[in-house]
């Protein structure tokens, strides 16, 4: 039932001459992509902060896969082509760094941690944690997932209007409290949440201040360092306790991530800044993303009223709420979220600068420039997906000759051959991945399967408004009301 998929055909996002270079194009000497036409010194970063996705947009239309702009003088080239995306993120990986401008904007956030690190540090920090992210830990977490998303609903009565979006955001703290850092965290949500919201002011890129390094003593500044560094001594606090109580004897025997961060940390695999780093990334990146993803899912079934039921029905005919594994053999509820992922991915842009020059989609590329790579844009672009702008599941799902339907398990794409691997990836790709990726699907499908099971979604607000953040942001509230089944049935009841 897959739909049929326009195929690239070369189009305006090759250059006029062949390439030599790393991509193998052609034999001739590869170009460099046209001027970024800015302003003086500021470069494009007037229209990125009006709009920082329809810029996005806009650049890859008119200058096709690979388009040049620049920020403050900083050289930087958008990458909306799959293939040489496939290949900055697996085959030539090795020949590209996180970079300057990351650790520039995120490095006191995110310090050495695991999304920053980069050679033998980041292996060493992803081998110490990847144990708590391997499947049967997952499942492990899936009762908390379920038993959270049952007491957010409870939260709920008939015909309250929800903003979805603060909702999830509650609900993936909640989970990510007791599932990867403990309950002890929860007595410090309100330094987490002050923490959250200048984290979001500070990387907010309607404000052209977002863009200054942070040692620019500004207001949004100063408060982002002095929260960061409240929320820093918090997780140092929990991890003294931990120490205290007697930590596990592996990070393999840890009953969360704390635990397995403690571990290693013990066991020399990380030092006690990498263990916070990884701490805070893990509770920004494991929280936000999620609730980015549920309340994007919620927003497009409210919003599609009989896809909505159509997933209720997967989930009822379960006779409990459904296990961790149980709704990875959901056909209509994986594709409903694979969905909602594609049309509003969390992360619009993943950034990669490379160590020597490289030539992708026929184009030279110097060596220490940014690389951004657009979910946002690949994800709506009209070659890889008819209709790009409207949320169709139904292009996920695919019909066997007895009739079954099926989606495969956080596959990355529909289905092998129609599109280019890398025209779907709001995980990234690669070895450097998201290492939560598993838990996020997990997440996403256990609270939807448990949320519709009691409640059906009307929209309020129809349109989403989305800005760009550190992430793929609501501009405003995304509100929807709520109609308890239960209520409904005694309604209906003569």
């Amino acid at each position: 039932m897959s739909d049929s998929v326009r195929r690239h055909d070369g189009g305006s996002d090759r250059p006029a001459t062949g390439a030599a270079g790393r991509d193998g194009e052609g034999s001739e000497t590869p170009v460099r992509p046209p001027d970024p036409d800015g302003l003086p010194v500021l470069g494009n970063v007037h229209a990125i902060a009006a709009d920082g996705l329809d810029f996005y947009e806009r650049r890859a239309a008119e200058r096709g896969g690979v388009a040049r702009y620049d920020v403050f003088g900083t050289e930087s080239y958008l990458l909306t082509d799959p293939d040489a995306i496939r290949r900055v993120l697996v085959e030539d990986h090795a020949t590209y760094v996180k970079g300057e401008m990351p650790r520039e904007q995120l490095g006191n956030l995110l310090g050495d941690g695991l999304f920053l690190a980069e050679g033998k540090r980041w292996r060493e920090q992803r081998t110490a944690v990847r144990s708590a992210f391997f499947r049967e830990r997952v499942d492990e977490y899936g009762d908390a997932m379920a038993e959270h998303a049952r007491r957010t609903v409870d939260g709920w009565d008939d015909g309250d209007a929800v903003d979805l979006h603060e909702a999830a955001t509650e609900y993936a703290f909640s989970v990510l409290a007791e599932g990867l850092l403990g309950d002890d965290i929860e007595g410090e949500r309100e330094t987490v949440r002050a923490a959250a919201e200048s984290i979001t002011e500070r990387f907010d890129m309607r404000r052209l201040a977002s863009f200054l390094p942070e040692w620019v003593p500004t207001p949004t500044n100063r408060r982002y360092r002095r929260r960061l560094d409240a929320l820093r001594e918090t997780l140092r606090d929990l991890v003294d306790d931990r120490r205290a109580a007697g930590p596990p004897a592996d990070p393999g025997s840890a009953d969360d991530l704390l635990g397995t961060l403690v571990a290693a940390a013990e066991l020399g695999a990380i030092d006690d800044d990498e263990l916070v780093d990884n701490a805070v990334t893990f509770l920004f990146a494991g929280h936000e993303t999620s609730a980015l993803g549920l309340t994007y899912t919620l927003h497009a079934l409210a919003t599609h009223p009989d896809i909505q039921e159509r997933v209720r029905r997967e989930v009822a005919a379960f006779d409990d709420d459904p296990t961790a594994a149980e709704v990875r053999d959901c056909p209509a509820l994986t594709a409903a979220i694979n969905e909602a992922l594609r049309l509003y991915p969390p992360v619009h842009t993943f950034f990669r600068e490379p160590t020597e020059p490289v030539t992708l989609g026929g184009y030279r590329i110097p060596a220490g420039v940014v690389v951004s790579l657009s979910p946002w844009v690949v994800h709506r672009d009209g070659r890889w997906w008819d209709d790009p702008e409207t949320y169709r599941p139904e292009r996920w799902l695919h019909e066997s000759p007895s009739g079954a339907v099926s989606v495969g398990d956080e596959a990355p794409g529909p289905a092998v051959g129609e599109r280019p691997e890398y025209a779907y990836f709001p995980f990234g790709g690669g070895p450097r991945h998201c290492i939560g990726m598993r838990f996020a699907r997990q997440e996403l499908r256990l609270a939807t399967a448990t949320l519709l099971r009691r409640v059906r979604l009307e929209a309020v607000d129809g349109d989403l408004e989305l800005r760009a953040s550190a992430n793929t942001r609501p501009a405003g509230p995304v509100r929807v009301r709520v109609r308890e089944l239960a209520a409904e049935m005694e309604a209906d009841d003569p």
